[in-house]
């Protein structure tokens, strides 16, 4: 007994003397990154271009293929949604087997198989490898659409659109999209119920032969399953998959608002808001500012612990989760803070999120919280090596986006390597509370005025569920109006659809003055599309000629011939009879409301070519006569509106034409009167020629 005692006694006096030697106020300081142990990945590239990699994993009896194709994104236009419809019936049927046939095969070896618009996933038991890879081969390289199939895959979609049509989350994930990319990036872009009725067998065709080809593939092997067999299925099934010329599709990159701007959607009923507080963030994948932008959204609000779950949710009791997210992409990435919150304190809420956005800007983290969050960055990372998988998308990362190949194995090394000086400049960099969309998506009545101070002079911009921007001060339509309605009774107010066919060639002279320069305006037109005109103004000369096929552009001692979007305006701006036969020339005239322009009370209609691009034209409610067009064009300074006022109608051989016309491109208006109107004088060919 006494010697128990005697060692209680000494291992109590050892636990006291090292705990004397503790301090533990304080938090122990960082260690050396953790090494981590990265499997390894095998590699191969057919002649073809398809690139493969290869994880040997046999503790499962299992082998998982991810097929994916990395090409530009673009715009879809009228027919928004194809890519995804194609990249569904890719799995619906080849030229050797049909639906059911595919389906059949895949069920009877146990395995599944996923086709989506970049990629096509699926996994067998390994024993069944080599008729999966000859399964896999066949849907990639063999799919064979068909009206059915098509038709089945648009009732789903349009049902999924119906179910989420009204859900506000839904709802905010659009219409940010559209405020931070713009409905002109393919981020940006909405797919609607309209354009989802809008494609055709054609468009998804077309998609898949374009983009479905080895070029541009990277195949994904995890499992067990050796290299060597791996390698020589692929090269038996995938070998004579042929190669395609990849379009080099071109966007435009967003940019972040010049000052805060605040946008709602209206939802009257709403009891609780959607907020976001989002913009683009130029931040490549790759970039080495990634990992450092990393922890300061971690710590600002990307874990539970952050500072705007901690703020929002747990001091404010405003929400039950609040985040943020701070993503590179291979075009752009966002900033985006989000969360839900009772109406009473929507513009409370939005206050907390500027406050800590500001904050984090403004003042240095400290120690404890830059350590605390690498600790959980580097649990989370650890945690992941586990699955195979992970190992599979490294290798997938590093071939896409060109990434050195040590990347991940030095990841926790640059993760344990930011400083607080490195999150503070990251803050000042990224972190753009001024410069930001604050989009509430809830009831209007109720938090739209105490929203007004986040904006620069109180304004407040309405959107409609798909990002388009919504006027409140448009006026009811009548019961059963439509735009074929308005288009008929211009046609009438200029005089009937019999005189104006009788007009053949036009020449339209006008003059006017800005800062002070005189400027004078000849533009001949030619049924039933071509077109030119001059425009001197003294100092500078411009000359534009569409002979109905080509088009030119001249001036200040430069020609630029007409190619792309800005050819299919000019045909269309060049046909003198446009608004006879919209359809035949493939624009859809939709019907939006009454707005004021000018005094006066006007129908507007949108009209809608193929590619998706919209221009407006507003029709007086009285006289039936066009006052106004509206369309957005690309400047140097940007993209911009253009807008034409149209007053003072006169008749001139049995038809109206405006003899005031005034045109604003930004801050500069250009008033113009029409000094004459000459009506078929006999136009000779030469003045369309180009040359």
């Amino acid at each position: 007994m006494k010697n128990i005692k005697l060692i209680i006694a000494a291992v109590v006096l050892l636990f006291t003397g090292l705990t004397a030697q503790i301090d533990r106020s304080k938090i122990p300081g960082p260690g050396p990154a953790p090494e981590i142990n990265i499997g390894e990945y095998k590699s191969f590239t057919l002649p073809n271009g398809l690139k493969v990699f290869v994880v040997e994993n046999d503790k499962i009896p299992r082998v998982t293929f991810s097929l994916e194709f990395v090409y530009n994104e673009f715009l879809e236009g009228a027919s928004a949604g194809y890519g995804e419809i194609a990249g569904d019936l890719v799995g619906r049927g080849t030229k050797k087997r049909s639906k059911q046939q595919l389906d059949e095969e895949v069920d009877f070896i146990g395995a599944n198989l996923v086709t989506s618009k970049n990629r096509i996933y699926g996994s067998a038991l390994s024993k069944h490898t080599e008729k999966f890879v000859e399964i896999l081969a066949d849907v990639a390289i063999n799919a064979d659409f068909n009206s059915e199939e098509l038709e089945k895959v648009r009732k789903q979609t349009l049902s999924g659109l119906a179910f989420s049509k009204n859900d506000p989350n839904t709802i905010a994930n659009n219409v940010r999209n559209a405020l931070v990319y713009g409905l002109d990036h393919p981020y940006g872009e909405q797919v609607t119920e309209e354009t989802v009725k809008n494609i055709n067998l054609e468009d998804c065709s077309k998609y898949y032969e374009t983009y479905f080809r080895p070029n541009i593939a990277y195949l994904a092997i995890v499992g067990d399953i050796d290299f060597d067999d791996a390698e020589k299925l692929i090269k038996m099934y995938f070998g004579n998959w042929v190669q395609g010329d990849i379009p080099k599709n071109e966007i435009k990159e967003p940019k972040q608002p010049i000052v805060r701007k605040v946008a709602i959607v209206d939802r009257p009923d709403a009891v609780q808001s959607v907020i976001h507080v989002a913009y683009p963030v130029k931040l490549e994948i790759g970039n080495p500012d990634v990992i450092k932008t990393s922890v300061l959204n971690t710590l600002l609000g990307g874990s539970f612990s952050s500072r705007l779950n901690q703020n929002l949710r747990e001091a404010k009791a405003f929400t039950y989760g609040a985040r943020s997210s701070l993503t590179s992409d291979r075009y752009i990435g966002k900033f985006d803070a989000s969360c839900e919150a009772r109406n009473s304190v929507t513009d409370s809420a939005v206050t907390e999120f500027l406050n800590e956005m500001k904050r984090i800007r403004n003042e240095k983290i400290t120690e404890e919280e830059l350590q605390s969050t690498i600790n959980f960055q580097t649990g989370s990372f650890s945690r992941s090596l586990e699955s195979p998988e992970t190992i599979a998308n490294f290798a997938l990362n590093i071939a896409k986006y060109k990434l050195p190949r040590d990347y991940y194995k030095n990841y926790l090394k640059n993760l344990s390597a930011v400083t607080v000086d490195d999150v503070n400049a990251m803050a000042k960099k990224y972190i753009k509370p001024d410069n930001a969309y604050v989009l509430v998506i809830g009831n209007a009545a109720e938090v739209a005025e105490n929203l007004k101070k986040f904006s620069v002079g109180g304004k407040i911009d309405y959107y409609d569920n798909h990002g388009g921007k919504v006027d409140l001060a448009a006026k009811k339509l009548p019961e059963g109006l439509t735009a074929q309605n308005v288009i008929d009774k211009y046609i009438q107010a200029l005089g009937g659809k019999e005189n104006i066919l009788k007009i053949k060639e036009k020449t339209t002279r006008m003059k006017g003055s800005v800062q002070g320069f005189e400027i004078k305006l000849v533009m001949h037109q030619k049924a039933p599309n071509k077109f030119s005109q001059e425009l001197d103004a003294g100092v500078m000369k411009q000359k534009m000629v569409f002979d109905g096929e080509k088009g030119k552009s001249s001036g200040m001692g430069m020609e630029q011939n007409l190619e792309g979007e800005e050819l299919e305006i000019m045909k269309l701006q060049a046909n003198m009879y446009s608004f006879l036969n919209y359809g035949d020339l493939g624009i859809t005239p939709e019907l939006t409301g009454v707005e004021n322009v000018n005094g006066k009370d006007a129908y507007k209609i949108n009209l809608v070519m193929t590619s998706g691009k919209k221009s407006s034209a507003f029709f007086d409610t009285s006289t039936g006569l066009k006052i106004r067009e509206v369309q957005n064009i690309k400047t140097p300074q940007g993209a911009m509106d253009q807008i034409i006022d149209y007053d003072n109608y006169q008749l001139v051989e049995g038809v109206m034409h405006p003899f005031s016309v005034s045109q604003q491109i930004g801050p500069m208006t250009i008033p113009l009167e029409v000094t004459s109107v000459e009506i078929n004088k006999g136009l000779g060919d030469s003045l369309f020629e180009v040359k």
